[in-house]
């Protein structure tokens, strides 16, 4: 089983990479996958102390915090002394210039051994642990490692007496590795503010009234605990003591309290604001919607997209290909061109080294993603993979389930229409007794229309027909309820079969008896989020629901559909959609929202499912790509613009870390670029990668 386990002290992307890599060829562990952007590593290892030893022999700095997984989404930054690292810069800095000023003025007078001291003590200070690395590294045998290329470099620089640049060099990697760290640090923020809120106890109250302080991970399903004002909700229940005001902006992205008491169910993760609320707690904390997003986030951090597998892929091939190239510089020459000078070309082949370090790649690519799952989170909205944004990105057509999607999913009973001779009470009554073991939101509305006990054990050879409506013998009576589709199934002669709102048929033993309306309300945001989505492009917006034909384009007239697909049974909506796949193109993107049970297998299928979290229902929520927290068809938009700003952000990396290593490879080779430039070249690239990538998270979207 794979486990997540936090860890510390790694500090490039690329020797992630190299981990990673070198786990995975490991016969005792399996599926390995280090996430940079959030210290986390996700393995299947029986031994892990086994796995920490390998990593050793790898990276020895690198260290796994704990031997238990970590679902807390507390990630340790990496440990560094901030002041003690800017000390050594600006040491080695003075003694970088005061070497140069030796060089310049002292190099044919007795005192040109200044120079020396002074470079020698600036080189050491700045380039210490690169040095210590490099070694670590070469003695497995690993000699594409950006630590060798920078000593060889540097050395090399050295040999050729090119000192000043060479301590240049390493005081200018250290600046660039400390800003780095500074940076990545800071854009962590976003990820672990929401992650980091697990509650650290719980006070269960026991039968006799006291209280006891326990871990979230212990309270059991039925037990009560107190949220005090100020206290974060840990687990989620129903209130059964207590009124208070909550925020669940951590959960929804929404910031306007919402008042709460007896009976109100409540979430984990939201903040009791005033009041003292007694909780009945209805799941355990594993199951919890707070650590479901926890797991969510985790998980879309963990998962690759497709475009940074791509240039992962890219930079195993690129460090070795510019090694090649730097030793072809530094050897062709001399064979080829009259009078060419080997220090030279050694010069500017080491300037190539310093270029090859393949950090600019790997880390400015799952960096633009990593903001974009920030801004997203911080929005209620979360998505389970990396990969969401490329197809949100690309989104041009989406598909609606009606009930609880489009509508409040909140239906009353508007009328009540017997025939045949049967009352409006008996017509109630057998239809609610029918459907009073039925989940369904239709089912549920006549139930509470009705407002009497109902006795179940009158009832027998209950059948329930998806798509359709129930059957059951009711005092050796056959009741039928359901749509039209049920009736003409039945072969039962009814007067109407369109109707403009929802209708629930019923049949006493196979006679028609009338029809219950049932009322369901658009929701307040829906048509303001439909033309918010139209100005993102969308092409086609469809409508598929398993309610009457003329009672679902009342809606859609209502919101400006393009199409309608009524009276569909759940294979039914999985054939529209699949057929609307079909006419979109490689780079069309489908989405299909929706909340119920039947609609997880569309979720499914769609290009990207996006689920409402608020009413959804567990399959949906597990099949979705996308979760709506709130429930809000106006953070659909909101979605597609992150996906577009992060996507924007992610090719403006790429194209930046081309561009800059492209350029100073050919500036490198001509001659004309320094080592220090070439150090720019990489460090810097990096550095503008994760400052492009905060834009999404402190933009507006």
């Amino acid at each position: 089983m794979t486990k997540t386990y936090s860890i510390r002290n790694l500090d490039c992307a690329n020797c992630a990479l190299k981990i990673q890599n070198h786990l995975n060829t490991l016969s005792a562990a399996h599926n390995a996958s280090i996430n940079f952007s959030t210290l986390t590593l996700s393995i299947d290892a029986l031994d892990i102390d086994a796995v920490q030893k390998e990593i050793k022999r790898i990276e020895p700095q690198v260290e796994i915090v704990s031997l238990e997984p970590t679902n807390s989404g507390a990630k340790p930054a990496m440990e560094i002394n901030v002041f003690s690292e800017v000390s050594i810069i600006v040491i080695a800095s003075v003694l970088t210039v005061a070497g140069f000023f030796a060089h310049k003025y002292f190099n044919h007078t007795p005192y040109h051994f200044l120079e020396y001291i002074a470079i020698f003590i600036a080189y050491g200070l700045s380039g210490r642990q690169v040095l210590v690395k490099a070694f670590r590294t070469a003695f497995f045998g690993r000699m594409f490692d950006e630590n060798i290329l920078m000593a060889i470099a540097t050395l090399g620089a050295m040999a050729i007496h090119d000192l000043p640049e060479a301590a240049s060099v390493m005081v200018f990697f250290k600046i660039g590795d400390l800003l780095q760290h500074l940076a990545l640090n800071h854009s962590r923020k976003s990820i672990s503010a929401l992650l980091s809120l697990r509650p650290s106890f719980v006070l269960v109250q026991a039968p006799d009234n006291s209280l006891t302080s326990v871990k979230p991970g212990d309270v059991k399903i039925g037990q009560i605990i107190l949220v005090k004002a100020g206290e974060r909700i840990p687990l989620d229940g129903k209130i059964v003591c207590g009124h208070a005001d909550i925020d669940s902006s951590a959960l929804t992205g929404e910031h306007a309290p919402r008042s709460v008491g007896v009976s109100d169910r409540v979430l984990a993760g939201t903040i009791n604001l005033n009041g003292e609320l007694c909780i009945k707690v209805d799941k355990e904390f594993s199951q919890s919607s707070f650590s479901k997003i926890m797991q969510l986030t985790e998980s879309a951090l963990a998962k690759k997209a497709k475009t940074e597998q791509i240039i992962t892929k890219f930079a195993r091939f690129y460090t070795p290909a510019v090694v090649i190239g730097a030793v072809l510089v530094s050897i062709v020459p001399m064979l080829f061109i009259p009078g060419a000078h080997f220090a030279n070309w050694f010069h500017r082949a080491l300037v190539l080294l310093v270029i090859s370090c393949p950090c600019a790649f790997v880390i400015s690519i799952p960096l633009g993603y990593f903001g974009g799952i920030g801004a997203a989170s911080k929005k209620g909205i979360l998505l389970k993979s990396s990969g969401v944004f490329d197809n949100l990105a690309g989104l041009r057509t989406v598909v609606f389930d009606k009930t609880g999607t489009l509508t409040k999913g909140v239906f009353e009973v508007t009328a009540i229409v017997p025939e045949n001779g049967f009352t409006s009470e008996s017509l109630l009554e057998f239809a609610a007794l029918i459907q009073a073991h039925s989940l369904h939101p239709i089912a549920r509305s006549i139930v509470r229309h009705y407002g009497k006990h109902i006795d179940t054990s009158r009832m027998s050879h209950y059948n329930e027909i998806a798509g359709f409506g129930v059957k059951a013998l009711v005092r050796g009576k056959r009741i039928t309820v359901g749509n039209d589709r049920l009736m003409h199934r039945e072969n039962i002669a009814h007067s109407i079969c369109s109707h403009d709102s929802t209708v629930v048929h019923v049949a006493v033993d196979e006679i028609y008896a009338g029809f219950i309306t049932i009322g369901d309300a658009v929701k307040p945001e829906a048509r303001e989020a439909l033309r918010e989505l139209r100005k993102c492009n969308i092409e086609a917006i469809h409508l598929v629901t398993g309610d009457n034909l003329a009672a679902a384009k009342a809606i859609a007239d209502q919101l400006d559909i393009d199409e309608v697909h009524a009276e569909l049974l759940p294979k039914g909506k999985l054939q529209i959609v699949e057929k609307l796949l079909l006419l979109n193109s490689g780079r069309k993107k489908l989405a299909f929202v929706g909340d119920g049970i039947n609609d997880a297998p569309v979720i499914a299928r769609a290009d990207i499912g996006i689920a409402m979290g608020d009413v959804g229902s567990d399959a949906a929520i597990e099949t979705s790509d996308m979760v709506i927290m709130s429930g809000s068809l106006l953070k659909l938009a909101q979605a597609v613009r992150i996906a577009r700003k992060t996507r924007l952000i992610v090719w403006q990396n790429i194209i930046l870390a081309f561009a800059a290593k492209g350029f100073f490879i050919t500036l490198g080779i001509m001659g004309i670029a320094t080592m220090w430039e070439a150090v720019f070249a990489d460090m810097g690239v990096a550095l503008c990668a994760i400052f492009n990538a905060t834009r999404i998270l402190n933009g507006k979207n």
